[in-house]
């Protein structure tokens, strides 16, 4: 696929570029709580704007229902994108329509504008190819040339992402060219021992996943809730914890080809255990083969977390993906904050795989630079790492 440094070489001063921008950030009303993903395209966009494009930005927040929403407007990060970039940025107050396409003629060389919420317009999500391609014609108007930098969203087939490329000369932005180039270390020859680290709610989100990388890893650590559907697999009584009993059987068959193999399996040893989901709930850590019926698995326990620690600390490639807990709650917050300060501390080549695990290291307080790269979209690293073809991969790759 061509690249940013490409589209520079060959100039962009007074050329309209349109960016598509992964500028999902959570927020709380009009506040926006982490701004990692506003921080990780600017880059980009600066290079953009100081080489005199006329650089035109569209993204989604949120899933309004294919019209506006005021909860989700993009208003917010127009204004934090200007402090990130130290310069401003005009809000288009519509997608495609009267306000874009004023704004975008007024523009001036070096000039940044950010179109409103493209999921207010019901062609960016259509399954209709009709519909879809429609409502991409009339947003490759703004655009001379297009460049992808929203990794997090190249896995939808969604008209912004895979249409409009298509319709323009296309490049990848630099983040998704990294996060194309780290992906691809992990999928190739990775360091060994290569050991992985899943977590999260529930392990039906991560089944192709672990299919496909128990024939490539060395050990796959498995915490979070998903660990009770697997310790259930094993035999066990988990309580009240979280447990997909449709995901047991599936559960053990990863079991025996994991012995099969010889791929280590790791589950937690022991569980912090609460008598109900809450902040404020008293933590009592029991083995993980004891946990009561009247108490719910919230976290790893110390025990789990040391024996965690210590496979990250021996490993040479490290991808972890899914908190060992419930890390919003601070006294279950411990077993995620102990892998990731292993991987912190670990020479391994670290990959933090987004989502609730790059919330988890900011929320957490660990330094970013730490790791090796965290990654921007949790469900487009773990389709990569399922092989699977990505939507908006596949049209920058298409010359």
């Amino acid at each position: 696929m061509k690249t940013l440094d490409e589209l520079l070489k060959e100039g962009v001063s007074g050329r309209r570029v349109l960016v598509r921008a992964d500028l999902n950030v959570p927020l709380d009303g009009k506040t926006i709580t982490d701004d990692g993903r506003i921080r990780a395209v600017a880059p980009t966009l600066q290079a953009l704007a100081e080489a005199g494009a006329r650089v035109v930005v569209c993204s989604h927040l949120g899933r309004p229902k294919g019209e506006p929403d005021p909860a989700f407007s993009l208003a917010p990060v127009a204004q934090r994108l200007g402090e990130v970039l130290e310069r401003e940025v005009a809000y288009a107050a519509d997608t495609v329509d009267t306000d874009a396409e004023r704004k975008a003629v007024d523009q001036a060389d070096g000039g940044v504008l950010l179109l409103e919420n493209l999921r207010f317009n019901r062609g960016e999500t259509a399954k209709d190819d009709t519909e879809r391609a429609e409502f991409a014609g009339r947003l490759a108007a703004f655009g001379d040339v297009y460049v992808d930098d929203a990794f997090g969203a190249v896995h939808r087939k969604h008209a912004s992402v895979y249409d409009v490329a298509k319709l323009l000369p296309h490049y990848a932005g630099r983040l998704i060219a990294e996060e194309v180039d780290v992906l691809s270390k992990l999928t190739g020859d990775p360091g060994r021992p290569y050991v992985v680290v899943l977590g999260g709610a529930k392990v039906s989100d991560k089944l192709a996943v672990i299919d496909n990388l128990l024939g490539k890893v060395d050990t796959l650590i498995v915490g979070g809730g998903m660990a009770y559907t697997f310790l259930v697999a094993r035999g066990y009584e988990v309580g009240g914890s979280l447990l997909e009993k449709d995901q047991v059987e599936t559960c053990k068959t990863y079991l025996d080809r994991a012995a099969e193999l010889g791929v280590e399996l790791l589950l937690p040893v022991d569980t912090a255990t609460a008598a109900e989901f809450a902040a404020d709930a008293e933590p009592i850590v029991v083995p993980s083969t004891e946990i009561p019926a009247d108490r719910m698995g919230l976290d790893i326990g110390p025990e789990s977390a040391k024996l965690f620690a210590e496979r990250i600390a021996g490993a040479g490639t490290v991808f972890w993906n899914g908190p060992m807990g419930v890390f919003e709650f601070p006294d279950y917050a411990i077993g995620t904050k102990a892998v990731a300060q292993a991987l912190v501390d670990s020479d391994a080549f670290s990959v933090v795989g987004g989502g609730d695990s790059a919330a988890a290291v900011r929320t957490l307080g660990l330094p970013e630079d730490g790791f090796g790269h965290i990654s921007t979209g949790g469900g487009a690293s773990l389709e990569y790492l399922e092989g699977k073809t990505l939507p908006g991969l596949d049209a920058l790759e298409d010359s």
